[in-house]
C-alpha cells in the first residue's frame, strides 16, 4: 500500500483551490491581450520568436529535471510563462538564436541551478533579458517598425526629440513585442487584481514613485506630455505589473511591497534620466530583487506577543 506523508497542524485550515498551475495560467491570459496586439503590431516574426521562446523553455525545464531525476514541473505552466514574459521582452525580428539561447539561461541558470521554481532569486524572464542585452547590445536595441529601423520614442526622447504619446499609449510605435500598447497591459493588469492573483500595491507604488521622480528631477518642470511619455513608453507597465509582482522575487508584507515600488521608481528614475541607456526597467527590478531579504527583514512585523529588543510588547 503507498503511504503518504501529511503535515499536520493546528486549525484554523485555509481551503483555497488556487494553484501554481492556475496562477500561472491567469497571468497568461492576461498577457494575452498585449502578446496577441504584438503579433500584430509586429507581424509574423514576433509569432516565430514567441513561440520559439515558450518551446525553449518547457523543453529546457523538461530535460533538466529529466536529466537531473528530478520530478518534472512543466504541467505547472511556469516554464511556458517565463517563456512568454522574455519573448515580450525582446525584438520582434531577433535572430532565432538569441530567444533559444535567453530561454536556456532562463530556465537552467536563473531557475533550475537554484533549485527551481520557489528558489530562484531574481525574475528568470528579466535575467536572461539583462543577460542579453549585456550579450549582444547593439542586437537588443534594434527595433524595425513597418520595415523601417527607427529609435523608440524613448530613446528619442531621451535625444530631446518630439514624440506622439497617444501612439505611444495605444502601442503602435517600435519596441519590444510586448511593451508597447499600454491599453493592453493595464487591461490584463485589471484581470490580474480582479482575480486577486496581484495587489496593486506594487504596481502603483512603482508607477506613483517613479512619476515623482520624473517630476522632480526629468528636467522638464510640470511638464504633464514629458511625464505621459515616461509612464507610456519602455517596459515600465509590463515590469511593473507582471514582473516586479512575482511571487517569489517581491516581498510578501504589505510595507515591503510598499518599500519595494518606492526602490523601483526611484531606481528607474535614475536609470532613465540620469543613465546612458533610455530603459532601465529590466535592471531597475533585477536590483531590486536582490534587495528583497532585507526590506523583508526591515518590514517583517512583530508577531503578536514577542518582544523587540529595547521595546516593549
Amino acid at each position: 500500500m503507498n503511504e503518504q506523508l501529511y503535515k499536520v497542524s493546528a486549525n484554523p485550515h485555509v481551503r483555497d483551490k488556487v494553484t501554481t498551475h492556475s496562477i500561472m495560467l491567469d497571468v497568461i491570459i492576461a498577457l494575452l491581450p498585449a502578446t496577441l496586439f504584438g503579433f500584430y503590431n509586429f507581424g509574423l516574426s514576433a509569432v516565430i520568436t514567441t513561440v520559439i521562446c515558450i518551446a525553449t523553455c518547457v523543453i529546457a525545464e523538461y530535460a533538466w529535471q529529466h536529466f537531473m531525476g528530478k520530478p518534472v514541473t512543466i504541467n505547472d505552466m511556469s516554464a511556458a510563462l517565463t517563456g512568454l514574459l522574455l519573448a515580450l521582452n525582446l525584438p520582434a525580428d531577433v535572430p532565432f538564436w538569441i530567444p533559444i539561447l535567453g530561454g536556456l539561461f532562463a530556465i537552467i541558470v536563473v531557475k533550475q541551478v537554484f533549485g527551481g521554481l520557489g528558489q530562484n532569486f531574481m525574475n528568470p524572464a528579466l535575467g536572461a533579458r539583462c543577460f542579453l542585452l549585456l550579450s549582444f547590445t547593439g542586437r537588443m536595441t534594434t527595433f524595425t517598425y513597418d520595415a523601417v529601423t527607427t529609435a523608440t520614442p524613448l530613446a528619442t526622447l531621451k535625444t530631446g526629440g518630439a514624440v506622439d504619446v497617444m501612439k505611444m499609449f495605444v502601442g503602435t510605435i517600435p519596441g519590444t513585442i510586448g511593451e508597447t500598447s499600454v491599453i493592453a497591459l493595464v487591461i490584463g493588469g485589471i484581470y490580474l487584481v480582479a482575480k486577486k492573483i496581484i495587489s496593486p500595491r506594487i504596481p502603483v507604488t512603482y508607477i506613483v514613485t517613479f512619476a515623482v521622480f520624473i517630476l522632480l528631477f526629468g528636467g522638464h518642470g510640470l511638464d504633464l506630455n514629458f511625464l505621459a511619455a515616461h509612464l507610456c513608453g519602455g517596459g515600465l507597465m509590463l515590469g511593473a505589473i507582471y514582473m516586479a509582482t512575482d511571487y517569489v522575487t517581491s516581498p510578501i508584507t504589505p510595507k515591503g511591497q510598499i518599500v519595494f515600488g518606492i526602490v523601483l521608481g526611484i531606481l528607474t528614475g535614475v536609470f532613465r534620466i540620469f543613465g546612458a541607456s533610455a530603459e532601465g526597467v529590466s535592471y531597475a527590478i533585477i536590483i531590486s530583487n536582490l534587495l528583497v531579504p532585507l526590506i523583508e527583514k526591515v518590514t517583517l512585523p512583530t508577531a503578536f506577543g514577542m518582544e523587540k529588543k529595547g521595546g516593549k510588547k
